[in-house]
């Protein structure tokens, strides 16, 4: 009988943070697909570390949530550049086969204020941080 591998979201992501290459490529099959949505640009995994690991800067985060269905792994982060103010969110749908990415598909924000428009609605408020 065949053990299930599981795949490791939250070593995966401080991979990811730690910009580490040799061990973000354990991380891929080697016929993965990695599309990062908001720009329209797809990656090989030897594409998606280098710009990973050559992307100006130094990286924390945290892992807001994860939800998890079969081999579909979702995953809420923030993540922030230590050298300088400003963050990030991203939510990233993991396909896993055999504990290894074969699929990421990302969506990258960044975070700031609600738009003027909306501001001057005078609806909504600020959101509390919530942890489940």
């Amino acid at each position: 009988m065949t053990e299930l591998m599981v795949f490791d979201t939250e070593g995966f992501f401080e991979d990811v943070l730690r910009q580490n290459g040799p061990q973000l490529k354990k991380r891929f099959r080697d016929d993965a697909v990695i599309r990062w949505h908001c720009t329209g640009e797809e990656f090989s995994p030897e594409e998606y570390i280098r710009a990973n690991c050559e992307y100006p800067g130094s990286w924390s985060g945290e892992i807001e949530r994860v939800e998890e269905s079969g081999d579909c792994i979702v995953m809420a982060a923030r993540v922030f550049m230590t050298d300088h103010p400003g963050s990030y969110h991203v939510v990233s749908f993991i396909t896993q086969s055999e504990g290894k990415i074969l699929t990421l598909d990302e969506y990258w924000a960044d975070d700031g204020e609600p738009p003027e428009w909306r501001r001057n609605m005078n609806i909504g408020k600020p959101l509390r941080q919530q942890r489940t």
